[in-house]
């Protein structure tokens, strides 16, 4: 589905102006350097041109007098003014450019500050290759507020004030005239320009993103695609986004068209106007001959400074739609609101005590959703081995992302450590918490890389202890690169059952006193599991422990006790050869449909 095209509204969009330029104030001294540059490099473009008018009506006046004058002076000042604006021009370019990576580097960071407290309850709702447009393509396109719209505004305002000064010392009438037109030039024709693509702008912006989306989804799922036939119609997706965005482009390009055409003629109009309007004043001396085609080069070389505000207002309106799509993300409150100042308690006991925990996810348009988990009671002694199983859909995973701090609960009560969960700051609870999850990501980094996310101040012989204790060593140890090895986006290059146990690694690297498993062998084959359950069996060792799983069979020697969940609920709890044997039970339904 095509993005919609939305309502400009002017009040949020000054809102989120103001909001930017809160942001370039940490770099105010570069950003003024880099538009000095630039305004010295116009003016001196400017002194060039009209010089050189003169310069060369002068000399032809002065060989047909047969008369001599003085050419070293102005012939030095004008090489003075190209060296100027050469050099004008390179600063400019350098100090601007280190502006912007600079503000760059610091929206990038600033953003990922505000995102990180939003993972992963507030960015569930978007998919990654949208999260990633924003941080890649929204942020590069927030950069062109300073290069693209401020500096050439600035210096339009500045350089257009000095030359129109500048005129009025030899004419009233032609100056009033230049500004006049400069006027039309930089305010009516960007306005007109603005007006033309500030939709298509936005527009564009939004079909990038879905572009990047679609594009990222078929590659990431071709396989799928391929299975259900589905490729073509991706296809034509995609081929249906890249026409709207031609279309977006082509009406971007009509007005940037217009509006240099417009410049232009406004440009030769003001030229011939001030030649019009100071010929009588060479028939009456109010100037001299040679300085009438300086005013009119003065004139039409002035129009340099308004030339790139019409694209300027054009890069505003795509920088401001950018700004939008971030600001709709990191003005997303967090899911857990915890005090910035909340003082981490001390962890006292491996254990985990629930009791009525009630937690619902929250609807969308005011919609309220059924309880995730109602009203259940769990307890998890230091050191107990608990499995927790059920249906798919009966709030298992819930549990943990309570655990975790990943998502707060409406009602009931849990205990972590010995004190209340939310008198945890969620970064120190996690610290003692390690979690062998289905989905086991790994960062397209190295072996290594990969499992000091646990400890990053890991020692190598922790690192090495780790591995062989998951299996995993002896696999390293025979790639060439060792634990250099790159691992591909998403760990492509490793198996399954390599990834699980590079989870498992980390796991154990971390040496957290509870650990968690949500369905550490989904996915992977008989054999597999059952060298990761053996695997997993060591890591359970001395700690206290919740298993998340839909494979029963290994129960009865991997956990002391099963709690069976259905609909949030905990219906039925023992050790398994017990609720195995119940006529009736949950347990044992299950287990018979599996």
């Amino acid at each position: 589905m095509n993005p919609p095209d939305r309502p400009i509204d002017r009040e949020q969009s000054w809102a989120d102006l103001r909001r930017l330029l809160v942001l370039y104030l940490p770099y105010r001294k570069w950003m003024f350097w880099g538009a000095l540059a630039a305004f010295a490099t116009v003016l001196a473009n400017v002194a060039l041109m009209a010089t050189s008018g003169w310069f060369i009506a002068q000399m032809a006046l002065v060989g047909l007098a047969g008369a001599a004058m003085n050419y070293f002076t102005p012939a030095a000042f004008i090489r003075a003014m190209a060296i100027a604006r050469t050099g004008g021009r390179y600063l400019e370019r350098l100090i601007t450019h280190e502006a912007t990576f600079r503000v760059l580097q610091e929206l990038r960071v600033w953003f990922y500050q505000r995102l990180e407290p939003l993972a992963p309850a507030r960015l569930a709702e978007l998919r990654s290759a949208d999260l990633s447009s924003r941080i890649l393509s929204d942020i590069d396109a927030l950069n062109h507020l300073y290069l693209r719209v401020l500096v050439p505004v600035g210096v339009a305002v500045a350089a257009g004030a000095v030359i129109v000064a500048a005129q009025a010392l030899y004419s009233g009438r032609v100056a009033l005239a230049s500004l006049l037109f400069l006027l039309l030039a930089g305010i009516a024709v960007p306005a007109l320009a603005f007006r033309m693509g500030q939709p298509a702008g936005r527009r564009l912006v939004d079909l990038r993103a879905a572009l990047r989306s679609a594009a990222v989804d078929g590659l990431q799922g071709l396989g799928e695609l391929r299975v259900y036939g589905g490729t073509e119609r991706q296809a034509e997706r995609i081929a249906a986004l890249t026409d709207d965005m031609i279309i977006a482009q082509r009406r971007l390009s009509d007005a940037s068209g217009w509006s240099q055409g417009l410049l232009g003629l406004l440009a030769n109009l003001a030229m011939w106007t001030a030649l019009l309007l100071a010929v009588p004043l060479v028939a009456s001396g109010g100037i001299t001959p040679a300085q009438l085609p300086m005013l009119a080069l003065f004139v039409l070389a002035g129009f340099e400074a308004v030339l790139p505000l019409p694209l300027a207002l054009q890069m505003l309106g795509e920088t401001l739609a950018a700004a939008r799509r971030v600001f709709a993300v990191i003005d997303a409150r967090p899911q857990v609101d915890e005090p910035p100042d909340l003082p981490e308690p001390r962890w006292t006991t491996p254990e985990i005590a629930i009791a009525g925990l009630r937690l619902r996810y929250p609807g969308r348009d005011d919609t309220v959703r059924p309880w995730a988990i109602d009203g259940l009671d769990l307890h998890l002694r230091p050191g107990e081995r608990v499995a927790l199983v059920g249906p798919s859909g009966a709030g298992k995973s819930t549990v943990v992302q309570v655990l975790l701090r990943f998502w707060d609960y409406q009602h009931g009560s849990v205990r972590v450590g010995g004190h209340d969960l939310r008198d945890w700051p969620g970064d120190a609870l996690r610290r003692h918490v390690a979690v062998v999850s289905q989905d086991t990501y790994l960062f397209n980094t190295t072996i290594r890389d990969n499992l000091l996310l646990a400890r990053p101040d890991a020692p190598d012989a922790d690192l090495v202890a780790a591995c062989r204790a998951a299996q995993l060593h002896d696999f390293v140890a025979s790639l060439p690169d060792g634990y250099d090895t790159w691992v591909g986006e998403a760990g492509m290059r490793l198996s399954g059952g390599q990834a699980r146990r590079v989870a498992i690694a980390r796991a154990l690297l971390r040496n957290a006193p509870v650990l968690i498993l949500d369905e550490p062998t989904e996915g992977l084959d008989a054999r597999t599991e059952r060298e990761l359950l053996h695997d997993i069996g060591r890591l359970m060792e001395g700690r206290t422990v919740l298993l998340i799983t839909h494979r029963l069979a290994a129960l009865p020697a991997a956990v002391d006790r099963v709690v069976v969940m259905e609909s949030g609920r905990a219906v039925e709890a023992g050790t398994p050869d017990d609720l195995l044997r119940r006529e009736g039970g949950a347990f044992r339904a299950l287990s018979q449909a599996l």
